[in-house]
């Protein structure tokens, strides 16, 4: 029996977005969160979208293919001191928003598909929900003292990431005596200060952070133990798409991690995920539909 067993094994949530909208979620059937990488530098696509007019092109594309939501991203949060070197830099959130509400923008006039905006600066948050976002997603889970505060007054759904140590040196003295245990923990005790802050607990949704300060074997052992965080009770967002550590386990340069991709999805859905975040939109979809009407025909 696995953790997510002792829960309903058909747990909904049903988000509160602005403007009076709801997103529905089911763990163990994951809505697909599309990647729009509004930057030069991230790992698996940067600068192919930097033009504001080909990010929109890309989003409506992935919209097409069937993404529940976008999460757009204009300031890569490559993690440093391991496989990418010194990591992403840090940037103002004037540039920050430069680059992403032109996007934003455009995007909110033209589908009403709910929109993340993947930021840890409370200015950046403040600024893309007046312009039509719909969610926070924080890599830093509320780190900017003015988040909390922000979010709870706006009303709107935060995924809350976990990572330890700062984002330049995070791949560095990476120290766990058990990876699922204590992420699941930290990730309960995030989850208790915004709630503390005034964010209902419902709005809330949980990312163990893949990559972001665990080695490679401790990534892989939290993406097979998503059971666990389900158990928690929250959404809980998997981005394990195109992932380094996919790379280490299957050999593959980040331009031919589709197929481990895949498993990753597989294997976090069949754990509990709310949410995947992804980048091959058609592909995760079509894999998933056909994982589950087998699944369906062994009933």
């Amino acid at each position: 029996m696995t953790a997510l067993d002792a829960l309903d094994s058909r747990l909904t949530f049903s988000l509160a977005l602005p403007r009076g909208r709801r997103l529905p979620l089911e763990a163990g059937r994951p809505a697909l969160m599309g990647v729009v990488n509004i930057t030069p530098d991230s790992f698996s696509d940067g600068g192919r979208f930097l033009a504001p007019t080909r990010a929109v092109e890309h989003a409506l594309r992935l919209v097409d293919e069937g993404a529940d939501l976008l999460d757009l991203g204009a300031e890569s949060t490559r993690p440093g001191g391991g496989v990418y070197g010194t990591g992403a830099s840090w940037i103002p959130a004037e540039q920050e928003l430069d680059r992403l509400l032109p996007v934003l923008e455009t995007l909110r006039a033209r589908t009403a598909a709910p929109i993340s905006v993947d930021t840890r600066k409370a200015a950046v948050a403040a600024a893309a929900l007046t312009a039509g976002a719909d969610l926070i997603n924080d890599v830093s889970a509320l780190a900017d003292p003015a988040m909390a505060p922000l979010l709870a007054s706006a009303g709107c759904p935060v995924v809350l990431m976990h990572a330890r140590g700062e984002l330049a040196t995070m791949q560095r003295d990476i120290a766990f005596t058990d990876v699922v245990a204590e992420v699941t923990h930290e990730l309960a005790e995030a989850r208790a200060r915004a709630v503390a802050a005034g964010i209902p607990a419902d709005q809330v949704l949980l990312d163990p952070g893949l990559g972001f300060g665990k080695t490679a074997a401790q990534s892989l052992r939290l993406l097979a133990s998503v059971d666990h965080l389900a158990a928690l009770g929250s959404p809980v967002v998997i981005g394990a798409s195109r992932k380094s550590f996919l790379g280490a386990a299957s050999g593959a340069a980040v331009e031919d991690r589709l197929p481990a991709s895949l498993a990753a999805a597989a294997a976090a859905a069949g754990a509990g995920a709310a949410v995947l975040r992804v980048h091959d939109v058609a592909a995760t979809r079509q894999f998933l539909a056909v994982r589950r009407v087998l699944a369906e025909a062994r009933e």
